[in-house]
């Protein structure tokens, strides 16, 4: 593996696993408030998009890099849903 390739995986990795944390929180405390939702559907569009353009190109690096977080953002939405108290505004942001 050459050096532009490790970095490009180390990215790859740092940035697969930054919402790791916070869908951890959520499951843990069952809370949500704080979440902007708005914000996770367009980062999950743009994952989406991301993991599409990798198959486009047929570069398993940009598929996994991005299919990995398009589900942990999935799941931290719905988890907002899930656990935000009724009546609650809902806009997080």
């Amino acid at each position: 593996m050459n050096w532009v390739t490790f970095f490009g995986v180390a990215a790859s990795i740092c940035t697969a696993t930054a919402s790791l944390p916070q869908l951890v929180r959520i499951w843990r405390k069952r809370k949500a408030e704080d979440i902007s939702l708005a914000m996770l559907l367009v980062l999950i569009a743009g994952l989406g998009l991301w993991v599409y353009y990798g198959i486009l190109i047929e570069d398993r690096i940009v598929m996994v890099a991005n299919a990995f977080p398009f589900l942990v953002n999935t799941a931290i939405a719905v988890l907002t849903v899930r656990f935000r108290k009724k009546g609650s505004s809902g806009s997080g942001g």
